[in-house]
């Protein structure tokens, strides 16, 4: 999923050659280490920037410069607990740095991303069923494993307007939503 969020990022902004990523060590994808070979192969150079542990909201300007500091032409968030707690600050920030922002769930598209692909959220709330299922005394290993079986693809026009990036008709194209 993290390549074919930097593929489009590459089709939607084709001239871009640095990004920063925007990640929580105790995510469990690592999207960050996830990236690196697709932006490889994009010819994209990816900047860490790594959100500690104990995150502090305070701290999130200097998270934002330190991306603006790399060079970079858009800012890629990880989905992890401070990222989605704090994805509308996040972006407003990025926004106000002129920052592209790119992620998985239509939660950030809906909150100023400009484009979001990964799982159906609904789909992604089976994990509330396994959560409900251990806390009543199920064992995870009895738990069938089920994997995500709808994407979709996510632009928000409005956000991409108001800091100046046209999105590509192919892209629009196969959106399976436009915020307008």
């Amino acid at each position: 999923m993290a390549g074919k969020r930097l593929e489009l990022l590459k089709e939607t902004l084709p001239a871009v050659s640095g990004a920063a990523v925007l990640w929580e060590p105790s995510h469990v994808d690592n999207e960050f280490k996830g990236m690196q070979a697709a932006a490889a192969a994009l010819n994209i150079r990816l900047h860490s920037v790594e959100i500690p542990r104990p995150a502090r909201l305070d701290e999130m300007e200097r998270y934002i410069q330190a991306a603006r500091d790399s060079h970079a032409e858009a800012l890629v968030l990880a989905p992890g607990g401070f990222t989605i707690l704090h994805r509308k600050r996040i972006i407003d920030m990025a926004a106000k740095n002129r920052l592209p922002v790119f992620s998985a769930w239509r939660i950030f598209a809906e909150q100023g991303a400009i484009l979001t692909y990964g799982p159906d959220i609904d789909t992604a709330r089976r994990v509330v069923y396994y959560v409900d299922r251990i806390l009543k005394g199920a064992k995870p290993a009895d738990l069938p494993i089920e994997q995500p079986s709808k994407f979709e693809l996510v632009i928000n026009l409005k956000a991409a307007k108001a800091i100046g990036v046209t999105i590509p008709p192919n892209v629009l194209a196969r959106a399976d939503k436009v915020i307008r």
